[in-house]
């Protein structure tokens, strides 16, 4: 059985992202879509725009760890109904601090292109430890 083209689309995008490859990315999100980061640290907040996502926090994640940000997806579900929610972990080191972390993703997918992304995180607190 095929797999549902929203998952497929969040497998993708997983991918670029861990590769780097900003222009698949792109090609993915609508050019008014809107990140929502959980927490009160200086990444967290709504990054809305394609450039505001991709330049304004996607870049950060790799600067703020001097690259060491990963994300391995563990899963993705689908409604059918333009939503999925990935779950992940990921890890970074940042400041002498290291975390590991459960996390997840809820996607709004219209047609082919994903609209938002709500992130979240296992430990809001610890998050935002790390990022502060």
């Amino acid at each position: 059985m095929a797999e549902h083209p929203h998952a497929a689309l969040v497998r993708t995008g997983y991918d670029a992202f861990q590769r780097g490859d900003m222009d698949t990315l792109r090609g993915l999100m609508t050019g008014d879509c809107t990140h929502h980061v959980p927490g009160s640290h200086p990444l967290s907040g709504d990054f809305k725009g394609i450039d505001s996502i991709i330049d304004g926090y996607y870049s950060r994640l790799s600067s703020e760890t001097g690259g060491s940000f990963r994300v391995a997806l563990l899963n993705v579900f689908v409604d059918g109904r333009g939503h999925a929610v990935s779950t992940h972990r990921f890890t970074a080191d940042r400041g002498g601090k290291h975390i590991d972390e459960n996390g997840g993703i809820v996607f709004r997918i219209v047609g082919d292109k994903i609209t938002d992304l709500d992130e979240c995180v296992e430990d809001i607190d610890r998050t935002n430890a790390f990022w502060s």
